[in-house]
């Protein structure tokens, strides 16, 4: 049951950043710091009323504040490297840089948190990153801000993945992370804004209440997902933002992708299949896959 509330809640993030995103773009010329500020500022407010209101302890200790900070950090300098990208890519092909993510936390997680990985597993999430490289590779026309600003957001948002992973294994509250990590990004990027604010309009201030509205529901629901399993059983499935993006591309900015891209998709919603029937037991079982 828990592993698939994990998968449940990993696909409604995906849902909710894609949305993010939307908006995000949908804001206009507006500095990522800025738009980072505001996102972060929601879902602080939105964390902040549901720690007051959750009885019982926060469950922090000594061993838990390192990586309740470095999950901060790796959470900013993600997010305002992905709304850069959202800026200056298409929002299928920013978001699939982001979503690089989940390979990115296998890595981690196994590296800092000792978790195994079978050896289908990473065949699966290697496939699922070739898949990637599909949708990615259309809109390489040489190496650009955009592109790198989109990995560094996935190598970070994987990264502060991780220290949720941990900081779940430790027994913190989802609501805590969520509200001690907005906060922290409010903290550090409101002197930036205070110094290089830029007007904006009504619309404008309406889309980025928006995209904190629809981050704080993916950040609410990836953080309990790493709660409930293990990376190397669920983020595949955060995979499932490609879709949601390219939807919203074309239905909001008529954004289309290629037909490499679709192949990409396909490919990427394969391999989810594939680590699900894994997971039950039909792979494996009969194949011998270990």
């Amino acid at each position: 049951m828990n592993k698939t509330k994990g998968i449940i809640l990993i696909i409604m993030s995906a849902l909710g950043f894609a949305l993010m995103s939307v908006f995000v773009r949908y804001s206009g010329a507006i500095p990522s710091i800025q738009k980072s500020f505001f996102r972060n500022l929601i879902a602080f407010i939105v964390s902040l009323f549901f720690v007051a209101r959750t009885p019982g302890k926060v469950n922090l200790t000594r061993r838990s504040w390192p990586s309740l900070i470095l999950r901060s950090v790796a959470g900013t300098a993600g997010i305002i490297a992905n709304f850069y990208a959202v800026d200056h890519l298409l929002i299928a092909d920013a978001s699939m840089l982001n979503k690089l993510s989940p390979f990115f936390v296998l890595i981690f997680s196994f590296l800092l948190l000792k978790e195994k990985l079978t050896s289908f597993q990473v065949i699966v999430v290697c496939g699922a990153f070739l898949g990637s490289l599909l949708v990615i590779k259309p809109s390489f026309q040489g190496i650009d801000s955009g592109m790198i600003a989109g990995l560094l957001g996935g190598l970070c948002a994987g990264f502060a993945y991780t220290m949720v992973r941990k900081l779940g294994l430790l027994e913190v509250k989802a609501t805590f992370i969520v509200m001690f990590f907005s906060g922290f990004s409010c903290l550090v990027t409101l002197p930036f804004v205070i110094f290089n604010y830029t007007p904006m309009s009504y619309i404008q201030i309406g889309s980025l209440l928006l995209a904190g509205l629809a981050a704080t529901l993916g950040q609410f629901c990836i953080t309990l997902a790493y709660k409930y399993a293990p990376a190397r059983e669920i983020s595949v499935y955060d995979y499932s933002s490609i879709i949601f993006s390219a939807l919203f591309g074309y239905l909001v900015f008529n954004q289309v992708s290629d037909l490499l891209s679709w192949i990409g998709y396909l490919v990427i919603i394969l391999m989810a299949v594939m680590m699900v029937l894994y997971n039950k037991g039909y792979l494996g079982k009969y194949n011998g896959i270990k």
